[in-house]
């Protein structure tokens, strides 16, 4: 009996390589698409000539009004009535002057302002005393005090008061006006305010000329209170 001999393993080596994945197949490259043709740029539309702008006619700037001023004036009184009015002019009695040394260059000009309008009412020099003194603050003093002798027949005060920094400019130009007023007012004599009270020294220049304000005022309100006694004289 013969032998059989062991059959052989079967290689299956080859079964055992993994077969290669397939290779994807190359996409074709998209075909760039075609630039946009430009768009062709509008003609430019012919320039039309520029018509005239009629201008307004300007209407005629109305004239501003001029600040109103303080001055005096007559009043309308009606002719069935009796009236007392005073009359500044000439007197035979004495006028007493009282004036501020304080702002000296501006209340030398307001004495010389009342001088001359005393000069031309025929008041003479030798009817007139002049008392100077420091400062607007003192005046009223120096008003009651006179005023009270009787010699006089009426006080003119004038001074200059200047607005500072501090409020000593209103303590002042307060108390001259309330002390002039009450010392005509507790003697019955006129005594007249011919006291600056201004903001600048150029303000207080331009209106020196009150000094001869003062002195009209002081004469009529003497004239009116003379007036009034020989009335009253005349009634009893």
């Amino acid at each position: 009996m013969t032998e059989q001999q062991p059959q052989p393993w079967p290689d299956r080596s080859v079964e055992n390589v993994v077969a290669p994945e397939p290779q994807p197949e190359p996409q074709p490259e998209p075909e760039p698409e075609p630039e946009p043709e430009p768009e062709p740029e509008p003609e430019p539309e012919p320039e039309l000539e520029a018509l005239p702008v009629p201008v307004p006619e300007a209407e005629p700037e109305e004239e501003s009004a001029p600040p109103a001023q303080h001055g005096a004036g007559d009043i309308e009184i009606p002719d069935d009535v009796d009236v007392l009015e005073g009359e500044a002019g000439p007197t035979r009695r004495l006028v007493a002057v009282v004036v501020s040394k304080f702002n000296g260059e501006v209340t030398t000009k307001l004495l010389e302002s009342a001088l001359a309008e005393l000069d031309e009412l025929g008041v003479a020099r030798s009817q007139l005393t002049i008392i100077p003194v420091p400062g607007a603050f003192e005046l009223p003093i120096a008003a009651m005090a006179l005023a009270k002798t009787r010699r006089y027949l009426c006080v003119i005060a004038l001074g200059c008061v200047i607005r500072g920094e501090t409020p000593h400019f209103d303590y002042v130009a307060s108390e001259a006006a309330s002390g002039l007023q009450l010392a005509g007012l507790e003697t019955g004599i006129p005594v007249s305010f011919g006291v600056l009270t201004c903001d600048t020294k150029e303000q207080a220049e331009a209106r020196v000329g009150k000094g001869a304000d003062a002195v009209r005022t002081a004469l009529e309100m003497a004239d009116l209170f003379s007036q009034l006694r020989n009335n009253a004289a005349a009634q009893a």
